[in-house]
């Protein structure tokens, strides 16, 4: 099992890796994909980027968080926002590249999207119960 300071550390390379992939991601869809496809591709494709992005800053924070605070729910939030920037924003890549190749059938994509957006939904509310955990042990001292 990995101690908490490994796992703080993990949720903040991940966080870092999927900033530096949104990055990469949003200046492609800018510079490459920006007349090339259609604005309904190109905006599903940038919603992706912008929810993977904010979100790989609440993973940073998260690791930061699970430092100071080393609870389950706090693993579990930064466990949530990985999973849910692979089925939301990675979802949304995938929906935008088959609108783009104007390929029918592609839209049961779109079903995976909610379940990550559930995802992250799951991440923010473990964090607020964790402060909340931690705010009750603290003043029951």
């Amino acid at each position: 099992m990995k101690t908490a300071y490994h796992m703080h550390k993990g949720f903040i390379r991940a966080g870092a890796l999927f900033a530096l992939l949104a990055v990469a991601l949003g200046a492609f869809g800018a510079h490459s994909l920006k007349g090339k496809i259609s604005t309904y591709a190109l905006d599903i494709f940038q919603t992706g980027v912008t929810y993977q992005f904010y979100h790989a800053l609440a993973l940073c924070f998260t690791g930061m968080l699970f430092e100071k605070f080393p609870l389950k729910t706090m693993q579990w939030a930064g466990r949530f926002f990985i999973m849910g920037i692979i089925l939301f924003s990675f979802s949304l890549y995938t929906l935008a590249a088959f609108k783009a190749a104007v390929q029918p059938g592609g839209n049961w994509i779109g079903a995976i999207t909610p379940i990550g957006g559930f995802s992250f939904l799951s991440g923010w509310l473990c964090i607020l119960l964790a402060c909340r955990k931690s705010a009750a042990n603290a003043n029951s001292r």
